[in-house]
């Protein structure tokens, strides 16, 4: 099975900027779909981003459009969350997420791997 690590997160005044990465075991996968995903306490886990393996077509949730970039390094097997215009409403713990067989990007149940999370917190 696919191992996913994230790391990246932190605390971070609000209007900055993190970058999140998510390190994948073994080759590139082909054919893959790659997303993150966040869970503030008390809430349920929403989407974020997601990229087919082509990387030529991207999704955001509309809370974050035009402020996060997901993007990949496939030489790494890194995917990456570039977290621009950060917002206190932005805090949660991050999680990246894999799948060979992703229909849904936005439901959970699609991606069969997922990573142990990191926590980004933005300060008012």
């Amino acid at each position: 099975q696919v191992q996913l690590v994230e790391g990246g997160g932190g605390l971070v005044q609000a209007g900055g900027s993190l970058r999140l990465s998510c390190a994948a075991s073994g080759r590139t996968f082909i054919g893959y779909t790659w997303g993150w995903f966040r869970q503030a306490p008390g809430k349920e886990r929403e989407f974020v981003a997601a990229m087919r393996w082509t990387g030529t077509t991207t999704y955001y949730a509309d809370s974050v459009k035009g402020r996060f970039t997901i993007s990949r390094d496939n030489a790494k097997n890194t995917l990456y969350l570039q977290m621009n215009s950060l917002k206190p409403e932005d805090t949660a713990v991050y999680y990246c997420a894999a799948g060979p067989r992703v229909m849904t990007i936005t439901i959970r149940g699609a991606y069969d791997s997922w990573g142990q999370g990191t926590q980004v917190t933005v300060s008012s």
